[in-house]
């Protein structure tokens, strides 16, 4: 087995500092992982250096608030920027998922999630899915009952300080399971190399 650890990059935007909170969260998961090292870009105001890390990931986990039913147009400029990978297949078998949050119960939250499962499938990604049964309350993880990845709800007029406990507690799952989703792809790869 390699000795590198997998690497596990966090492509996001936070306008409100909201996502923020929720990409700690999932940045926390990754740490818990032993052989798993991450990645935090800012896609708002990503560099050559940033570009080249994702390009070297091992998997990318996508996020974004969700504002008028899908990723904020940071994200989508981001998402358009990455033509030249996708013409390339650069990111071809790179294990992914997303999260997002809103100020709304609902918000569409879940159009944005589909469209990272898009963004992702037209790369030739893995997606990653969240395996939990809903929560019943603020604390437990996935209180909102998504399946496709991790959301969070604070309402707008509420700080980032203000994100509920199970929400992040969501998020931290997700990047635990998606860096454990990559050690275990990139160990069946050696296997059958060997």
């Amino acid at each position: 087995m390699s000795e590198n650890p997998v690497s596990v990059a966090i492509a996001y935007h936070s306008g409100y500092g909201h996502t923020t909170r929720m990409a700690e969260g999932v940045e926390e998961g990754i740490r818990s992982v032993a052989g798993a090292a991450v990645e935090v870009v800012k896609v708002d105001g990503i560099t050559d250096e940033d570009w080249a890390r994702l390009d070297a990931a091992d998997a990318i986990i996508f996020g974004s608030p969700t504002y008028m039913g899908s990723a904020s147009p940071a994200f989508h400029t981001f998402a358009a920027a990455t033509s030249g990978r996708w013409y390339g297949l650069a990111w071809k078998d790179k294990v992914a998922a997303g999260f997002t949050t809103s100020g709304a119960m609902s918000g569409d939250k879940l159009n944005t999630l589909q469209y990272f499962t898009v963004l992702a499938a037209q790369h030739g990604m893995h997606w990653v899915n969240l395996d939990l049964l809903p929560g019943d309350t603020e604390n437990d993880l996935n209180r909102l009952g998504g399946w496709l990845g991790a959301m969070g709800q604070c309402p707008g007029d509420q700080g980032a300080e203000s994100m509920r406990k199970g929400d992040l507690l969501t998020a931290a799952h997700l990047g635990r399971r998606v860096a454990e989703h990559a050690l275990l792809l990139r160990t069946a790869r050696e296997r059958t190399s060997a």
